[in-house]
């Protein structure tokens, strides 16, 4: 049995079953084959490529395929690389899924009613040796990232990083991301980098920001931070080349039910104690694989759920159906109920087989849902130039 060989078979093997069933009880359980799946189910060509062919075929050339338990391995590496084929179309489709989203949330045509200038360069397709080979790595030469900038009281929770292209244009959007991690753990500089770097390359100012977490901090503290954050870009992102004027809140996982909250209570005084003048009012939401309930059992006023309102700002969002710690019926239902609410659009967009954390790489499916997400803001900021008509009118309805 070649022993060196079996390893990484099986490691994939495990990761495109845990991708295709994820286990959700018990908890345990969950988490293990949770983090087994990711890799594999967000980057599976990549997991075929360096942990399945690469093996094999230095095992055929080592001579170790020269037994009955060898050439088990290797049919059972073939019938891992079927499930790796299926994983992979399922992510290669999400790019067609999205576009029907927007279809859905901006209307059919939307495309026509973005300005010529801004929608100049949007991206229709990833960088296939990127996304097959080097998905890991997410930095990119033209953007700068200036790091650790305080904007707060708590030390290093209270930091954050800003992602600029190097030529510094005038007059950026503005982006601010929060990471996840249950409000427990986590950091900048670790969720959505794909998002960050391409936006700061295409002439945006993005901010990433850590904030205070569980157990010295409670809600509202980590809205609180946020919204220091948005306060920090208004008065500094200019230094940046920004013009704050224009700017959107992302998150992930927790970092998105903070986003959301922010972005339906602007200029509220209960969540900006000592700087109730500022202006955290934003153009936009970005939603991703989020949390939408309440905060560890404090009631509506704790979620976003207790926030609607007609005024919300647009919202982007995105969850994976086989998401295993967040439903995605508790995505759906956010949308559905924020649509009948709100007088802006929604663009709700379910990923088929995307699992939690689908934005750690550069994957068919997050660099389709960065896409979406640089279409979306250019849509928005294209409103006070293009004149709206009947056939271009966001659909509210559902």
């Amino acid at each position: 049995m070649p022993v060196g060989y079996v390893i990484p078979v099986a490691i994939v093997a495990v990761g495109a079953l845990s991708a295709l069933a994820p286990v959700r009880r018990p908890r345990a359980l969950q988490m293990v084959t949770y983090h087994f799946g990711l890799v594999v189910n967000e980057i599976p060509f990549t997991a075929f490529f360096y942990l399945l062919f690469l093996p094999t075929v230095l095992a055929f050339s080592e001579g170790d395929i020269d037994s009955v338990g060898g050439w088990l391995a290797v049919a059972f590496a073939v019938l891992t690389a079927a499930g790796l084929v299926l994983i992979g179309r399922r992510g290669l489709g999400d790019r067609a899924r999205i576009e029907r989203a927007m279809d859905e949330g901006l209307g059919a045509g939307w495309r026509d009613t973005l300005d010529a200038d801004l929608a100049k360069g949007l991206r229709r397709r990833p960088s296939l040796a990127r996304v097959m080979f080097v998905p890991f790595f997410r930095r990119r030469w033209d953007v700068r990232r200036v790091a650790n900038l305080s904007y707060g009281d708590a030390g290093r929770r209270n930091l954050l990083d800003v992602y600029h292209q190097r030529s510094r244009p005038e007059g950026a959007p503005v982006l601010i991301h929060m990471h996840g991690g249950e409000y427990r753990h986590g950091h900048k500089n670790s969720q959505s980098l794909p998002l960050l770097h391409h936006l700061a390359s295409r002439g945006w100012v993005c901010i990433s920001a850590n904030y205070r977490l569980r157990p010295h901090a409670q809600h509202p503290d980590h809205l609180i931070d946020l919204k220091k954050v948005i306060a920090w870009a208004r008065e500094h992102a200019h230094e940046y080349g920004a013009d704050p004027a224009t700017l959107f809140v992302a998150g992930s996982s927790a970092g998105g039910h903070m986003a959301a909250l922010a972005a339906l209570t602007p200029n509220d005084p209960e969540f900006q104690p000592g700087f109730e003048d500022a202006d955290t009012s934003v153009s936009g939401a970005i939603y991703l694989n989020g949390w939408y309930g309440d905060y560890f059992g404090l009631g509506p006023e704790s979620s976003p759920l207790g926030h609607l309102n007609a005024d919300a700002p647009p919202f982007f969002i995105a969850h994976g159906d086989l998401d295993p710690l967040v439903p995605a019926a508790d995505a759906r239902d956010f949308a559905d109920r924020l649509r009948r609410a709100s007088s802006n659009p929604v663009v709700y967009a379910e990923l088929r087989g995307g699992n939690h954390a689908f934005d750690l790489y550069h994957s068919f499916r997050f660099e389709a849902v960065v896409d979406a997400i640089e279409s979306f803001t250019t849509w928005i900021r294209s409103r006070d130039t293009t004149p709206s008509s009947p056939d271009t009118e966001p659909l509210q309805a559902r």
